[in-house]
C-alpha cells in the first residue's frame, strides 16, 4: 500500500497541474455580418484569443479583428463536433480560444454543443457565451419594427428535427397568433417546406398578413423585401435569407412591418376604454381562429360580431351576408336613406348600440308594446309579433327590419313585401326557434333587390339580431378592426 502512494500523489498532482494549466473557451456570437454588428465584449474576446475555430465561410468577418499570432482554424460545415472537440483540446493546454457562430452563439449556434461537450469530457475549462446580434434581429431592423410583439423562430431545417415536429411548431404559431421568424427556409435539396408553412399559416391567417424577408443581412448584397402572405413566393427565397411573418396585429406603413406593442391600433393617439380594448383583443382572436379569413371585409365584420356574440364558431357556416349587404346598409346610413330600425321584440332593440343610433341619428323601434298590438292580434288572429310588424310597415316601410325572436313576423314581413306594402331597406333574419324557424328565413331568399343578412337554420337569437345591427353601424371601423367605439 505505502508502494502506491507516491503514484497517487504524482496523478493527483498532473491533475491539479491540468487544472491549472486549463485555458477557456468563450463561444461568441459574431452578429450577421457586419463589423459594425459585432458587440465590443466580442471585439475584445477575438483580439485576445490565442486560437479562433469557426466554419470558414465566418472568417472573412473576423480575420481582420484577430491578434497576429492568433491561430485561426476553420471547418467546413457539419464539422461542428470537430470543431468544438479541437477547442477543448487547445484550451485543456491553457490557451484562451474563441468559437464563433453567426447571429448569436445561442440560438442554433455552438454554445449548446459546447456546454454539452464540457459535461460530456468533464472538463475543467472555463466556459463562457458572449450574446450576438442575431439574424432575425437585424432582418427585423431592416424590415421596420415587426417584432415589437410575442414572437417565436423556427428552423425548416430537418437534418436533427423531424419534419413532423416542426410541422406542429408552425401549427401552434400560427395559431397562437406569433410572429414568426424563419431560418434555414429553403435549400436545393429542402425545396417544397416553406410552400408548406405558408399553406399552414394560410390556414390560421389573413392572406394580406405582412411578410417580410432580407438576404444577406448586413452583408454587401443585402436586399430586403415585403409583401403579405398571400403574395409571398417562397421560390424567392435562398438559405441567406431571413423570413418573418407578422401577426393579425402587424401592418405595412411606406414599406415597413410594424407589430405594435399590445393590441392598440396604428395611428391611435387617444386612450381607449377597458372594454374597447377586450372588444378589440377579442375580435383580433376570432379572426386568427377563423377557417376562411380571407373573405369580403362586409361579412367578415358581421361574422366576427356574431361569433363574438355567441362564441360559436359555427357562425362562419350559418352566417350569410347578400353580397355588399353589410356595405350596401352601412352607405344608406350615411346618405341619410335609412333613419329607422324595426325589430320584432323588444330584447333586439335594447341589444342595439344607444352610443351608435345616437352619433348617426338612427330611431330603433319595437311595436310590440304598442296598444295597437294587442288589439289587432285579437281582432286578426295573428300573434302580437306579426301584428307589430303590420304596424311598423304601415309607418316605416322602408326600415331595416331585424327579427331575433319571432318566425312569425318574418314570415309577415315577406307576405308584406309581395303585396307592394313593404320596401325595406334591408333584412337581418336571425329568428330562433324549432317552428317556421327554417322555413322563414328560406322565405325571404327570393328577395334579390333587398340586402340580406341571415344566420341558417334554427340557430338565432335577439342578441345575434342587434349585433349584426351593429356591425352594420360600425361598418367604418371594420378595415382596421376597432370595434366597440359606442360602448
Amino acid at each position: 500500500m505505502s508502494e502506491k502512494l507516491p503514484q497517487l500523489r504524482i496523478i493527483s498532482y498532473i491533475c491539479t497541474m491540468k487544472q491549472l494549466v486549463s485555458g477557456k473557451i468563450t463561444v461568441a456570437g459574431i452578429g450577421p455580418g457586419s463589423t459594425a454588428d459585432i458587440t465590443p465584449a466580442v471585439l475584445v474576446a477575438l483580439k485576445e484569443a490565442d486560437a479562433v475555430v469557426g466554419y470558414k465561410y465566418y472568417f472573412q468577418f473576423v480575420s481582420s479583428i484577430v491578434g497576429p499570432g492568433c491561430q485561426c482554424i476553420d471547418t467546413g460545415m457539419r464539422r461542428e463536433r470537430e470543431r468544438a472537440e479541437q477547442a477543448f483540446i487547445m484550451a485543456e493546454e491553457g490557451k484562451r480560444v474563441v468559437v464563433i457562430s453567426s447571429g448569436d452563439a445561442g440560438i442554433y449556434g455552438m454554445a449548446p454543443l459546447v456546454w454539452q461537450m464540457k459535461v460530456e469530457r468533464r472538463s475543467n475549462v472555463e466556459v463562457e457565451v458572449l450574446p450576438g446580434i442575431s439574424a432575425f434581429q437585424k432582418a427585423a431592423a431592416l424590415l421596420g419594427a415587426p417584432i415589437g410583439h410575442d414572437f417565436c423562430v423556427i428552423s425548416l431545417s430537418d437534418l436533427m428535427t423531424p419534419w413532423d415536429v416542426i410541422e406542429r411548431r408552425i401549427r401552434a404559431a400560427a395559431e397562437a397568433d406569433f410572429v414568426t421568424a424563419i431560418y434555414n427556409p429553403r435549400s436545393h435539396e429542402r425545396y417544397w417546406q416553406l410552400h408548406r408553412l405558408k399553406e399552414l399559416m394560410l390556414a390560421s391567417r389573413s392572406a394580406d398578413t405582412p411578410v417580410g424577408y432580407v438576404r444577406q443581412a448586413g452583408r454587401d448584397d443585402e436586399h430586403t423585401c415585403v409583401t403579405t402572405l398571400g403574395c409571398f413566393n417562397p421560390d424567392d427565397i435562398d438559405m441567406f435569407t431571413v423570413v418573418i411573418v407578422g401577426n393579425s396585429q402587424t401592418f405595412i406603413d411606406a414599406g415597413q412591418m410594424i407589430t405594435p406593442r399590445g393590441y392598440m391600433n396604428k395611428g391611435e393617439n387617444t386612450q381607449l376604454l377597458p372594454g374597447q380594448q377586450i372588444m378589440m383583443q377579442s375580435f383580433r382572436t376570432i379572426e386568427g381562429e377563423l377557417q376562411h379569413p380571407d373573405i369580403p371585409l362586409g361579412h367578415k365584420w358581421a361574422l366576427l360580431h356574431a361569433i363574438h356574440t355567441t362564441a360559436d364558431f359555427e357562425m362562419e357556416h350559418l352566417l350569410k351576408t347578400d353580397p355588399g349587404a353589410v356595405e350596401t346598409l352601412f352607405g344608406k346610413v350615411k346618405d341619410g336613406t335609412l333613419n329607422t330600425i324595426v325589430t320584432d321584440v323588444t330584447m333586439v332593440t335594447s341589444g342595439i348600440r344607444k352610443g351608435a343610433l345616437q352619433r348617426l341619428g338612427i330611431e330603433a323601434k319595437c311595436y310590440l308594446n304598442d296598444p295597437r298590438v294587442a288589439e289587432m292580434a285579437h281582432q286578426e288572429g295573428i300573434t302580437r309579433t306579426q301584428a307589430g310588424i303590420r304596424l311598423a310597415v304601415d309607418e316605416h316601410p322602408d326600415a331595416l327590419f331585424a327579427f331575433g325572436n319571432a318566425p312569425t313576423a318574418l314570415m309577415e314581413l315577406c307576405h308584406l313585401i309581395r303585396r307592394g306594402k313593404a320596401r325595406p331597406a334591408g333584412i337581418i333574419a336571425a329568428p330562433v326557434g324549432f317552428v317556421h324557424v327554417k322555413e322563414s328565413k328560406h322565405m325571404i331568399k327570393p328577395f334579390a333587390g333587398i340586402p340580406k343578412i341571415i344566420v341558417e337554420g334554427r340557430k338565432g337569437g335577439s342578441n345575434l339580431a342587434a349585433t349584426l345591427c351593429n356591425a352594420i353601424l360600425t361598418f367604418d371601423d371594420a378595415a382596421e378592426l376597432k370595434p366597440g367605439r359606442d360602448l
